[in-house]
């Protein structure tokens, strides 16, 4: 095994700013409030493939991997809250309140109270643009966390860490009635992963004129993203928005 020189100990030093590398593990664990039995893997929950780029000699892995299963586990562990507190809700209104919670900006927002990008392994050029404040970075780094978690502790530590910041946000969405815009939290996504605006478009209307019933059509980019229907354009607008919101975060997630 390579052994760390003082040079990329000083380096590591100055890229996390809060000392030693033992430290910045410490520091962050505390933050959380957990603590790893194997801090490999929170090591590797901070390794943006950036870093790598520049560091190709260090026998390590980005955190993409540990980004995919967290973001599984966030899924498994919001849908089964939900199941649970909210028996009245039906299908629909829990993928709503699921999709508004577990979403990048949201991530990133639970990301930066614990000050998770300051912790982060970048590239220069990564770390010079701004990436530790990047809310898809965050985003990205959370869900690794999230894994990383998983894989040390199992789901007996990973759902009261992820309930922690969970809970307030389903409280928060469902007063503030945020799960309901479904057409804003597409535009919020598409904007943020696909850097594309939806457009909406009707086509078909059917039925008396007292008693229409509207389909529209979402357009992300140049693809059809969803269908809705609706006795008004606007209610037909917000299914269009939920269908795509649906088939595209499950896409983005695989």
């Amino acid at each position: 095994m390579r052994r760390s020189s003082s040079s990329d100990t000083k380096r590591r030093s100055r890229e996390s700013g809060v000392g030693s590398w033992d430290a910045r593990l410490a520091a962050l664990q505390e933050a959380c409030d957990v603590r790893f039995r194997d801090e490999s893997l929170l090591r590797t929950a901070l390794v943006h493939r950036s870093y790598l780029y520049e560091h190709q000699d260090e026998p390590t892995e980005s955190n993409e991997r540990l980004e995919y299963l967290g973001d599984a586990v966030l899924t498994y562990v919001s849908s089964l809250y939900l199941y649970r507190q909210f028996p009245g809700l039906q299908e629909g209104e829990l993928t709503a309140l699921r999709s508004a919670a577990v979403r990048a900006e949201t991530l990133a927002k639970f990301a930066r109270q614990i000050d998770l990008g300051r912790y982060l392994l970048l590239g220069h050029g990564e770390d010079k643009s701004g990436g530790r404040t990047r809310p898809l970075l965050l985003s990205s780094v959370f869900e690794a966390l999230t894994g990383a978690l998983l894989l040390d502790q199992g789901l007996e530590a990973v759902t009261p860490f992820l309930e922690r910041f969970l809970v307030p946000e389903f409280q928060a969405i469902l007063a503030e009635g945020r799960h309901e815009n479904h057409k804003s939290l597409l535009q919020e996504f598409t904007q943020a992963e696909l850097q594309a605006t939806p457009v909406y478009r009707t086509v078909r209307m059917t039925g008396p004129s007292h008693a229409r019933t509207f389909t529209v059509e979402v357009v992300v980019g140049d693809q059809a993203a969803g269908q809705g229907e609706g006795r008004s354009k606007r209610e037909a607008e917000q299914a269009a928005a939920q269908a795509a919101l649906e088939r595209l975060t499950g896409a983005h997630s695989q």
